[in-house]
């Protein structure tokens, strides 16, 4: 048999100060305190989370993938809107979607041909790059008259933190809307 191990009492270990703990903590938070956030200006025409911006016509502004999956499910995208929202409504497309539907290749030409239908309005970017989800984001987050028409997750994730604005998706082979009083008590697809 082994000499069993002896095992220090708590008491005799002495504490060992640290250096940083001897200085008041709160001396760097005032700086903190004294900086100003930066809120953004609620729009007037928001009332609480309700837009009154928002009529028929409606405008919608649509992305790439909505485009591409209303094909797949082989949804007309003026009639699936009609049909959606129960009023007339004004597809627009940015310069932006259409330079990444232009960049998607040969694969995509039927998503091209529809984008350039005459019915879709085209609304011009004078921002720098081609990244379709900014644009979109900033174009929305600008003007509140649109519904943003997006199958992307992430995209409606980001449009979902910009208050007033509704977005439209594809659920179950048919266009759905959330956040728009109005389509609700029509009968549309509730979310």
């Amino acid at each position: 048999m082994g000499k069993a191990k002896k095992t220090r009492k708590f008491a005799e270990v002495k504490r060992l100060l640290n250096p940083k703990d001897l200085k008041p903590k709160n001396a760097g938070t005032k700086k903190k305190e004294t900086e100003v956030k930066h809120v953004d200006k609620t729009p007037s025409a928001l009332f609480f989370r309700y837009n009154t911006q928002l009529g028929p016509p409606y405008r919608v502004l649509i992305d790439t993938n909505f485009i591409n999956f209303s094909i797949r499910n082989k949804i007309d995208l003026l009639k699936g809107m009609m049909d959606c929202l129960y009023a007339e409504c004004t597809p627009c497309i940015t310069d932006c979607v259409m330079a990444e539907l232009e960049k998607l290749g040969q694969k995509y030409r039927v998503a091209l041909k529809i984008a350039k239908d005459p019915r879709i309005e085209r609304l011009p970017c004078t921002h720098k790059g081609t990244y379709a989800d900014d644009c979109i984001c900033e174009r929305v987050s600008q003007h509140r008259c649109y519904i943003a028409a997006t199958c992307d997750k992430d995209l409606r994730r980001r449009i979902r933190k910009i208050p007033g604005v509704p977005i439209m998706y594809i659920q179950s082979h048919k266009y759905t809307i959330e956040r728009l009083p109005e389509a609700t008590i029509g009968g549309a697809p509730r979310t």
